[in-house]
């Protein structure tokens, strides 16, 4: 059993695509992050860095005591590595994967972070962030596109590296991109979001989160961490 500690973020579905595509059994601990679940001492105790998704295998295959994990890319290493699913066993294979996944990571996702911020969240609008983090995921969506210009996903095969990516291309319309612009992108967009699996993992965070909505005090929540002030409240 997976005890998925989980919200509904793009890093969140991510583990919740592959493991209904495996269909390995989880439950779902909600951390809600607008409300400061993310600061419980349980949580911090699996994932230090107070980010969502963690996960604590309970049947790890040496058979040994839970094993925790955080960190979506992580997670999605670990998890395809135990079920010997979306990740290939050659040396390849495995090599394409792992680099499309590390590209999602240190790419698209801070990327596209930083788009949603700046353009959804900040308080004062800085025509320069705007500017800098949509031409910058404007040119990852670019990458992406040609990438799939000659095939059908993005390491040859469906994959983990595919899983981490879509779901940063789901909220394509407040990152200001179009997928007109990115027919092969938009191909492969339309591919994914019509799997069964990715169905109901989405599905299933509409019935968990149904307020999806920032308010003053889960923005200093979420943005107005420090050393000093690990948790954003205000003293």
């Amino acid at each position: 059993m997976i005890d998925l500690h989980y919200w509904t973020t793009p890093n969140g579905h991510k583990v919740t695509i592959f493991l209904e595509e495996t269909g390995l059994p989880y439950r779902v601990i909600p951390v809600n992050i607008s409300n400061g679940d993310q600061f419980r001492p349980e949580f911090l105790a699996i994932a230090p860095n107070n980010r969502i998704p963690a996960i604590v295998d309970t049947v790890p295959a040496d058979g040994g005591a839970p094993v925790s994990i955080f960190e979506s890319g992580a997670i999605l290493q670990y998890l395809a590595e135990k079920t010997g699913s979306f990740l290939p066993a050659d040396l390849r294979g495995r090599a394409e994967v792992m680099q499309w996944l590390f590209w999602q990571m240190g790419g698209l996702g801070p990327m596209a972070g930083q788009n949603h911020h700046f353009v959804q969240y900040a308080p004062e609008k800085l025509p320069y962030a705007i500017g800098r983090y949509v031409n910058e995921t404007n040119r990852l969506y670019g990458v992406l596109n040609r990438r799939l210009a000659d095939r059908e996903f993005v390491a040859g095969d469906y994959s983990i590296a595919d899983m981490a990516s879509y779901p940063w291309i789901v909220p394509h319309a407040r990152q200001q991109q179009s997928l007109d612009d990115f027919p092969h992108l938009k191909r492969w967009f339309e591919t994914i979001r019509a799997r069964p699996a990715v169905v109901r993992a989405y599905a299933l965070a509409e019935r968990i989160n149904t307020t999806p909505v920032v308010s003053d005090q889960s923005r200093a929540l979420l943005f107005g961490q420090s050393a000093a002030n690990p948790t954003g409240s205000k003293a």
